[in-house]
């Protein structure tokens, strides 16, 4: 398992293991450092989350299952109206981001996106963790429109997404920082990126990588600013980040705890290869989870 590196678009993945769409069983054994006999049990994890950026509006939302307890969530952010409007529950009914679509439906928000998902925009990566395993698929620079209603108030959007789907046995305490964002290089060139540290980051396969065009590049190792307010490339390119708007909550719920903060922002600097970025939004985030 510990050999155990992949990155690809999924013909040739590993085989052996519940990788999605194949079920994720809600518990796993990993073996235990040193020479102890009793292996550990892990819980599975699995989500499919969907952050979509334009100039006028910035949204997201996910469902996801820790072993056997569900959440889900959704955030607008109305940049033209300086408004945030979110929540999250840990129970489903309320979103749905399956294949193709992005829908809310709770109280008065009612969010109905087509995402036009594109296969050659879409990799995947498998990582060794701690003698179990993580799971990534990832799509971005792909079209993503429709209509968002908060109250009485209505969004056209037609924006740029990015479709993040994560699943595996990850170490009990995972930290991780995380930033995704689309715009127009100097040259008009369209760019997205999902960059991170702390989660499927381990060379030779990470899932760093910057979409130039709708086409994924793999990039090297990142670095965050503490505070969140810009994220340094290996080859000494950098972007900085003004933020707008932020989620963020804490959970304890005795063996699962979680605690995240989810800027909304703007983004300029450059990107690997000299993309120098213009008019660009997307997020940060910071995450530390104990599951």
């Amino acid at each position: 398992m510990d050999g155990l590196h992949y990155r690809g678009d999924g013909t040739d993945r590993p085989a052996g293991l519940p990788l999605p769409p194949h079920r994720l069983p809600w518990l796993a054994r990993a073996p235990r450092p040193g020479r102890l006999p009793v292996p550990r049990l892990r819980l599975g994890k699995s989500w499919r989350y969907v952050s979509v950026w334009s100039p006028e509006v910035s949204l997201c939302a996910a469902n996801v299952q820790v072993g056997p307890v569900p959440q889900e969530f959704w955030a607008v952010w109305d940049r033209s109206a300086g408004r945030l409007t979110e929540h999250t529950r840990r129970w489903k009914g309320r979103v749905d981001v399956g294949p193709g679509r992005l829908r809310v439906r709770d109280g008065d928000v009612h969010v109905e996106l087509t995402l036009d998902e594109r296969p050659e925009t879409a990799f995947e990566v498998v990582t060794p963790a701690d003698g179990a395993w993580t799971w990534t698929h990832k799509q971005a620079g792909i079209r993503a429109h429709g209509v968002a209603r908060i109250g009485d108030r209505t969004l056209d959007v037609d924006a740029v997404a990015l479709v993040d789907e994560n699943a595996g046995y990850h170490p009990r305490r995972t930290t991780w920082q995380w930033s995704g964002g689309s715009g127009v290089t100097a040259e008009g060139r369209r760019v997205a990126w999902s960059v991170i540290v702390g989660l499927n980051d381990t060379l030779p396969c990470t899932e760093n990588t910057v979409w130039v065009d709708g086409r994924p590049q793999q990039t090297g190792e990142v670095r965050f600013a503490q505070d969140l307010s810009g994220v340094e490339f290996a080859d000494g390119s950098s972007l900085r980040f003004a933020e707008e708007a932020a989620r963020g909550r804490s959970d304890d719920l005795l063996l699962v705890r979680s605690s995240y903060r989810q800027p909304f922002g703007s983004f300029s600097g450059t990107l690997p290869g000299g993309l120098r970025v213009e008019r660009a939004h997307g997020v940060m985030e910071h995450h530390d989870a104990l599951w």
